[in-house]
């Protein structure tokens, strides 16, 4: 659809005269609209229409703010796997999508890359959308909303609002961090 809009703004943007094209008459438009480029600076050719990203000016995708981050502890509060805890291992800013560890697996099918080497069957995370998602309190054992507050020493941190547990203290990233580098070394 897309290419075709081009191609009639290319061919009505050239000044033809009627005898062009050994004395045959251009042919009116076949859609009674035209695309404005100037709305959509970015067209993506090779993406499926469900794949698109949306751009700014500039041609880099928007990327959405999320209310998570990687390593937080999240739960589910939609979907098939509705009620299972797990911690955020990646995030996908433009789409605002998260994979939560060992959550919402799907089977992928691989071919086999060497001839001789059978095939095989992976189990593979499957991204979920943020809003799915909830911000989950180990202690407590309650999921709940996240607030943004300033402390004393004038860092910004994000805490749940049901039970006023800071999230983004120093010691919580060193954990994370140290928890990471732990399971890089085992794997």
């Amino acid at each position: 659809m897309a290419a075709m809009a081009v191609l009639q703004c290319a061919m009505t943007s050239l000044s033809l005269s009627s005898s062009a094209f050994l004395g045959q008459r251009l042919s009116p438009p076949l859609s009674s609209h035209l695309v404005n480029f100037a709305d959509k600076p970015c067209l993506i050719m090779k993406l499926k229409r469900w794949e698109r990203k949306e751009c700014k000016p500039n041609s880099l995708p928007v990327l959405h703010k999320l209310h998570v981050k990687v390593g937080d502890t999240v739960k589910l509060i939609s979907g098939k796997e509705k009620g299972k805890i797990g911690e955020i291992t990646r995030l996908f800013r433009h789409n605002s999508t998260v994979i939560v560890k060992d959550i919402n697996l799907k089977t992928k099918h691989m071919k086999s890359r060497e001839q001789g080497e059978p095939g095989q069957i992976v189990k593979v995370e499957a991204p979920i959308h943020s809003s799915n998602v909830m911000l989950y309190s180990k202690e407590q054992k309650v999921a709940s909303r996240v607030g943004h507050k300033i402390l004393e020493d004038g860092t910004r941190v994000r805490y749940l609002l049901k039970t006023g547990e800071v999230i983004d203290s120093a010691e919580n990233w060193k954990k994370v961090i140290k928890d990471r580098n732990n399971d890089k070394k085992s794997d």
